[in-house]
């Protein structure tokens, strides 16, 4: 009797063993998405107020493109708006501020002048090395969801993941790669 009492309590400081390591590697790894998706969101917020004094120093040059300025300008505030959406809402609106700064990067190509002034080169520096920041983090909390979501789908973990409402998170995805290889059309 005494032998089985034993295997009975091994058997369940096992389960019990297992059940918290697994509760608690599915914390990590949802505290590390949302980590991630957080660096995301502070780097596209760094870039967004880049936006206005890029497009100020542009502007000086260029002032009868008002409509590239307002597509930017509308651009990004669907990008800061988008964030509270969740990772398909700000990708959605991440391709659409892309193509923005692409028309507003063609125009300022019109103007040598505007190509010669230190404030827009060292502005266009900063958005350049933001815009590497953000794909760092973009591939971190993809990463971060990848893990997440294998271990959420691989038994048994899964079994613990659906005991405490762990759910699949979502790639941050370019949606249109057709839209984004297309080149820009500026008109002049």
């Amino acid at each position: 009797m005494d032998i089985a009492l034993i295997i009975i309590v091994a058997v369940v400081v096992i389960v019990g063993i297992f059940l918290w390591a697994t509760y608690n590697g599915l914390v990590k790894l949802n505290v590390r998405v949302q980590e991630a998706w957080s660096d995301i969101t502070v780097q596209l917020k760094r870039r967004a107020d880049l936006i206005p004094n890029l497009i100020e120093a542009v502007k000086g040059y260029a002032a009868h493109e008002k409509q590239v300025f307002q597509d930017v300008t509308e651009a990004r505030a669907n990008v800061l708006n988008a964030t509270q959406q969740g990772p398909e809402a700000t990708a959605k609106a991440e391709n659409q501020f892309e193509q923005a700064l692409k028309s507003l990067f063609a125009v300022s190509e019109a103007y040598p002048q505007l190509r010669a002034s230190e404030n827009f080169q060292q502005l266009q520096a900063e958005l350049v090395d933001t815009e590497d920041k953000i794909q760092a983090s973009r591939r971190f909390y993809n990463g971060g969801v990848r893990d997440l979501n294998t271990k959420i789908q691989q038994f048994p973990s899964n079994v613990v993941a659906g005991m405490f409402g762990f759910k699949n998170k979502e790639f941050f995805e370019v949606e249109d790669m057709a839209s984004i290889e297309k080149p820009v059309d500026v008109k002049f």
